[in-house]
């Protein structure tokens, strides 16, 4: 995900079934020099998503399969990533639906390019500070490498930061060991083959400060996750 609000580093998805509508939008985005990736139906949309962590995505309301409310509410479940749906139907009602599932913004077509460009600067303005993941009463700083729980700093090695930011990033969402090793070991590391378990006891250790509960949870056969659950499931 970028780190500023320049044209140049902004990554943006477009979730839009017309193949005709998609592609004059992501070259004009292009031309405005945002980097650009194209989904046409909900679920791929949804995919694509995960693997490119865009800073921004517009989303079309009628989609095949699951539709742009579904997958804007979905959205809001791992991100608060800024969303612009892009609709043809224009009823208050419409908006209102629009809006209630997670939207930032509602665009109705057709709409004049200067307009969709002008949405996307106002809605990146708005854009909370960056840099900052949160989830539950664990708050992290991306950019300084700081970590609370509740009104309690944690005192974090590198590794350790870096295993917590990908819980972070990736909220309720089980995560294998491989895909864990990669992102924070990466395939080429050399070392103890439980170096993961190591280091989730390691987080556990200082998540769960006295009273607090557990929120890496161990999903048996499968990987870990970032949950709030009782401590004793």
């Amino acid at each position: 995900m970028a780190t500023g609000n320049d044209a140049n580093s902004l990554k943006i998805l477009i979730i839009e079934d017309d193949v005709n509508i998609a592609r004059l939008i992501e070259l004009e985005l292009g031309y405005e020099g945002y980097q650009v990736s194209v989904a046409h139906e909900g679920n791929q949309g949804l995919d694509l998503f995960k693997k490119d962590q865009p800073d921004l995505v517009l989303l079309d309301v009628m989609l095949p399969g699951l539709d742009g409310v579904e997958v804007c509410k979905r959205l809001r479940q791992m991100s608060k990533v800024p969303v612009i749906m892009l609709t043809a139907k224009d009823g208050v009602q419409d908006r209102v639906v629009g809006l209630d599932s997670g939207a930032d913004d509602y665009l109705t077509k057709p709409f004049a390019t200067e307009e969709l460009l002008a949405r996307i600067r106002a809605v990146m303005r708005r854009k909370p500070q960056e840099g900052i993941l949160t989830y539950a009463d664990l708050w992290m700083d991306q950019l300084n490498r700081v970590v609370k729980r509740g009104e309690r700093q944690l005192d974090l090695r590198a590794k350790e930061f870096d295993l917590l930011r990908l819980f972070m990033q990736y909220p309720e969402q089980v995560l294998s060991r491989e895909f864990i090793f990669d992102k924070v070991w990466g395939y080429d590391f050399i070392g103890e083959s439980n170096v993961i378990e190591v280091y989730i006891r390691y987080l556990r250790s200082k998540l769960e400060d006295g009273n607090q509960k557990r929120l890496i949870q161990t999903v048996r056969g499968e990987g870990y996750v970032l949950r709030e659950e009782d401590s004793s499931r």
